[in-house]
């Protein structure tokens, strides 16, 4: 699970954190005081890091972060001194951190080829998880993780949070009527969601990855091998790392890796598929790099019971409604055809309530809204979606035994082997 450094140290608390239940730091302490408050630390210390979800997060205190390049480990400590946390504890190795007892979260801020593997060795050292989209580089990741989260009681949180409050990209309303359209089936059922650009998706188009690129040498203040860890070894570019490592497969899907979580999950909470996957995918794609992430025209996913979500990549659907059924029909800012709609949302029932403070999931060791469940359910929609680009072509999914039905070819891409000595 870790390279050859601190390889020891780490198995031996890794393996006694396995032989009882783990206490979080909080609970040891009184929560009294502001100094007993839930500390936590940032893993990746790069542009998302600095967010209100992260740096700005004041429900719980800051007390360290890391990140390979040590030009952002002195900017880190710098933001951290002006957002009022003090003098915190930096590093460039997040082993250092995972061993420290005065950590009780980890946000996780690291490309997604770090998500999977970070996630799995912070629940084995007690840390409770907050990491970033997507859940996990590859389904196989994802699994690893839910695993690990569950053997460890952590609690995990992924931070995507359109399922419960805010307005869904470029839609001009939230998730919550069309939860309460959905679930009383004023749609009929099955159901189709169409994302394109009507509803935000083209937000960040043009994650592509440059092929053919010249080496160059690396800067003496990034360690390379260690921002590379479980990935392939490929020479060094400035292109492939930092704001532009989502243009290339080894550590990110493009367009769909950077923001599709974002758009997916709340259609698999609103179409009521948190505990199954699709089990066919379609694409039209031009051929993709085997290095470089290029486009998609259209993918489609199309569950057992015949719902199918269809995103629009080149535009083509501009007039398609986001959701349809037999029933009627719902464009963005709840435009709709169902008769006396906007009185019907307010005679029906709220949605369930849903565990929305993750400090409060922590303390109370409540399983948050957005999980390594829910959240691994909707990364697999992702990533089925990345493997359909790779090969140029559809497939079938088995989502119980979580692999491809007779397809080897996809296989391999949900279950990549890591870089030596790094393994899951």
């Amino acid at each position: 699970m870790t390279s050859p450094l601190h390889r020891r140290d780490f198995l031996k608390r890794a393996g006694a954190l396995a032989a009882f239940t783990i206490i979080p730091a909080h609970v040891l302490r009184s929560e009294t005081a502001p100094s007993n408050q839930l500390t936590r630390a940032i893993l990746g210390f790069g542009n998302i890091a600095h967010s209100q979800n992260h740096l700005g997060n004041k429900a719980t205190r800051l007390v360290a972060l890391c990140d390979p390049d040590a030009t952002h480990v002195q900017e880190g400590i710098l933001q951290a001194e002006k957002n009022g946390y003090g003098k915190i504890f930096a590093c460039r190795d997040f082993r250092e951190i995972l061993a420290r007892d005065d950590v009780d979260i980890v946000h996780i801020c690291t490309p997604p080829h770090w998500h999977g593997l970070m996630s799995v060795m912070a629940a084995q050292a007690g840390k409770d998880i907050w990491c970033e989209k997507p859940m996990t580089r590859t389904i196989g990741e994802g699994r690893r993780v839910m695993e690990a989260v569950k053997a460890n009681g952590r609690v995990f949180r992924l931070n995507t949070w359109f399922r419960f409050q805010g307005g869904l990209y470029g839609f001009g309303a939230e998730a919550k009527p069309l939860k309460k359209i959905m679930g009383n089936r004023l749609l009929g059922w099955p159901v189709k969601a169409v994302v394109g650009k009507v509803t935000g998706f083209t937000f960040k188009v043009g994650w592509h990855g440059m092929v053919n690129v010249t080496p160059q040498p690396v800067p003496e203040t990034f360690d390379y091998d260690l921002w590379l860890g479980p990935a392939p070894y490929k020479p060094y570019h400035r292109h492939r790392t930092h704001g532009s490592f989502r243009g290339y497969w080894d550590y990110d899907g493009g367009d769909l890796g950077d923001m599709g979580q974002h758009y997916l999950d709340p259609v698999q909470y609103l179409m009521e598929k948190d505990d199954t996957s699709p089990v066919k995918v379609e694409i039209d794609c031009p051929p993709q790099h085997s290095d470089a992430v290029g486009s998609f025209r259209r993918i489609t996913y199309t569950y057992a019971d015949g719902c199918q979500i269809i995103l629009d990549g080149d535009n083509s659907l501009q007039n398609a409604p986001y959701l349809e059924g037999p029933k009627g029909k719902v464009w963005p800012k709840l435009k709709s055809d169902i008769p006396n709609l906007s009185t019907l949302l307010t005679e029906l029932p709220d949605p369930a309530p849903q565990q929305t403070d993750f400090a409060e999931s922590v303390r109370l060791r409540r399983t948050f809204a957005l999980n390594e469940r829910n959240g691994f359910r909707s990364a697999t929609i992702v990533n089925l979606g990345i493997t359909a680009m790779r090969l140029g072509r559809g497939f079938e999914f088995d989502p119980v035994k979580l692999c491809a039905v007779n397809d080897p070819a996809a296989d391999k891409f949900f279950y990549q082997p890591m870089r030596a000595p790094w393994v899951m």
